[in-house]
């Protein structure tokens, strides 16, 4: 919950988290930064649904159950969108992204250990823009 905080103290527009708690939620909501919860069960999803969340992180995605897992929440929660995150490469990303119920995926892929740290904001641009081109 501190964490909320200090990341909206040094700028950041938006959080992430791995998981879900109400605490989070209403702390974010208190601050006035947006939130992306993560769940990887229904019942995280009914939590997260009741405290107002539909756009939600479903992590770790493939060791969550992956697209089957997706496709299943689809029925009793028509109303959520899911950004998976956790295992997805560039090879597996459009199979998610063919999903009516996720409309974009996260993956290490994007951000390389090596490119940060050498400050390579251009490749990271460039892989950037090659994973916008994966949605089919």
């Amino acid at each position: 919950i501190a964490d909320a905080q200090a990341a909206k103290d040094v700028g950041c527009t938006f959080a992430v988290s791995p998981g879900y708690t109400s605490a989070i939620g209403n702390a974010c909501r208190e601050i006035g930064l947006p939130l992306l919860p993560g769940t990887a069960t229904g019942s995280e999803v009914m939590q997260a649904n009741a405290d107002g969340y539909f756009f939600l992180k479903f992590f770790p995605a493939m060791q969550a159950g992956g697209i089957p897992m997706l496709k299943a929440l689809a029925g009793p929660f028509p109303d959520v969108v899911f950004c998976p995150t956790g295992g997805i490469t560039p090879e597996t990303a459009p199979q998610f992204l063919a999903l009516p119920n996720v409309k974009v995926c996260g993956g290490s892929w994007l951000t390389p250990q090596e490119a940060v740290d050498a400050k390579d904001w251009g490749r990271i641009t460039e892989l950037a823009r090659a994973a916008s081109a994966l949605r089919r």
